[in-house]
């Protein structure tokens, strides 16, 4: 874009303006007055552009577990020739397919997946990871005119991909290390107790088996004295890197249990205990991160003597119920996002459509 500069009396005002890749405009005002000694000044602004006007359309179709967002996912994008990214922490990992709910093959065969089955459960995988990658999937997408469908539950993956990580969470890993020796010699829920002690938000919102990232929590608290939902809060999520349009799938709370109760059930009879003792088989500790999740753990208890069937399983359904739960309430907070119900295909199609025709 041409500089532009301009006599004001015995004052040359210069005027840069750049735009960044960033979607930013950055207007640069030069001055210089010749009865001045120090007689360069120098202005900076940043104008804001338009999302909408500049940025192609990427769609997010978010809510709890057993809802139907593979449904939705594949609908709206068989409309559009889309291509779908899926956005949950899960159904990242290969030989984990009955317990996370992948898109059978048939589904795959409709539209396209992206971020299924890319790693092994024994290989360290986060938001960050997720979102660099993630991004890299969109970017190849648009350029072949595709629009991305980003269907999950997992709502830190979503937020991450859309607004970035700052910085990754400061920690030592000689205070990791220390702390994973530690919780191998201590009962389950030793080390959730003590995060409870200096970080209850987090203590609450992470599983007392969740080893991985209790450990975190306590060695973040450690290196910076601050809980590590202090840190979150100040450095994550610092910008909006995508023009997205949200939907939300949300039903009657009742049923929705009911319907996870269902699925456990037809999880059982598709062989997900089978899958969990191959697992074990092929060498992955129930100590593993993706070996601790909903269902697994439930299946590795009982498999290695620690719950009855019976009790295995009404866990595993009290479990699935509380963490959709807890995703609704991490939706909810989100105010851009479109709630509607698994069934309103039609009344989502519009929308959708409006949206992309206007990005």
């Amino acid at each position: 874009m041409p500089n532009l500069q301009k006599k004001v009396g015995k004052t040359f005002i210069k005027i840069i303006i750049t735009i960044k890749t960033s979607g930013y405009v950055s207007i640069e005002l030069m001055t210089h007055e010749s009865n001045i000694i120090n007689g360069n000044k120098m202005l900076h602004a940043k104008i804001k552009k338009n999302n909408n006007a500049c940025t192609p359309g990427i769609v997010i179709v978010c809510g709890p577990t057993s809802i139907g967002k593979t449904s939705m996912g594949i609908t709206l994008a068989q409309e559009v020739k889309g291509e779908i990214i899926s956005a949950d922490s899960m159904q990242i990992y290969k030989h984990m397919d009955i317990g996370t709910a992948k898109p059978v093959y048939a589904e795959q065969r409709l539209v396209p997946h992206h971020m299924i089955d890319i790693i092994e459960p024994d290989e360290s995988f986060d938001a960050a990871i997720f979102a660099k990658i993630a991004a890299k999937t969109i970017s190849g997408l648009l350029s072949q005119n595709k629009t991305p469908f980003i269907v999950g539950g997992t709502g830190l993956y979503i937020k991450a991909l859309l607004h970035g990580f700052s910085v990754a969470d400061p920690v030592d890993p000689e205070i990791l290390c220390r702390l994973k020796k530690e919780s191998k010699k201590h009962p389950p829920g030793f080390l959730h107790k003590k995060l409870r002690g200096f970080d209850k938000k987090s203590a609450d919102k992470i599983h007392p088996n969740d080893t991985f990232r209790i450990v975190r929590a306590i060695a973040v608290f450690k290196k910076t004295g601050k809980p590590i939902s202090n840190h979150h809060k100040d450095h994550m999520f610092s910008k909006k890197l995508f023009n997205a349009f949200k939907i939300g799938l949300d039903m009657d709370r009742d049923k929705l249990y009911q319907r996870i109760n269902i699925r456990v059930d037809k999880m059982l009879e598709s062989g997900f205990l089978d899958e969990v003792k191959k697992l074990l088989e092929m060498g992955f500790s129930r100590d593993l991160k993706p070996m601790k999740s909903l269902g697994y753990r439930h299946m590795v208890d009982y498999i290695q003597g620690y719950q009855n069937w019976e009790e295995a399983v009404r866990l595993m359904k009290r479990d699935t119920r509380r963490y959709a739960k807890r995703q609704l309430t991490w939706f909810r907070a989100d105010p851009e996002i479109l709630w509607v119900k698994p069934g309103d295909f039609t009344y989502v199609q519009e929308k959708v459509m409006a949206f992309l025709n206007n990005a």
